[in-house]
């Protein structure tokens, strides 16, 4: 896992930015059930932030279920981690799409446009499920 620095003019906290980059990276399957995140330390230095935001971000990991620490070993996830990161991001990417779309409308885009858009984004891959565009 290679954390991205935070986007200190973002509305959303550091803390709550990184989680985001986990939850992103299990559902995504770039890192599995026992897999050891990077320590408090090195994740900071990589996103340019204070390690006591990483540790901020790493309990609230714990608490969601996902990960679990190991005395001198480190943060691990556990065995239902990736399926809760899963369903965490599925659900709040969903909940933000369908709030952007409310507003898009709201300021007068019309559904056809919206649609076209949506399809340039993730085109239907051979097997009828979406991809979405790098």
């Amino acid at each position: 896992m290679q954390p991205r620095p935070v986007d200190f003019h973002s509305g959303t906290p550091p803390s709550r930015q990184l989680v985001e980059q986990v939850l992103d990276v299990l559902s995504r399957g770039d890192l599995g059930a026992g897999d050891r995140l990077p320590s408090v330390r090195s994740f900071a230095a990589d996103a340019l932030v204070n390690p006591n935001t990483v540790g901020r971000a790493y309990r609230e990991l714990l608490i969601l279920g996902i990960t679990e620490g190991r005395n001198g070993s480190g943060v691990y996830v556990t065995a239902s981690g990736p399926d809760i990161a899963r369903h965490l991001r599925l659900a709040g990417t969903l909940a933000g799409f369908r709030s952007a779309a409310r507003a898009a409308l709201s300021a007068g885009h019309d559904r056809g446009g919206l649609v076209r858009a949506l399809r340039e984004l993730s085109p239907t891959s051979p097997n009828g499920s979406a991809r979405v565009k790098p």
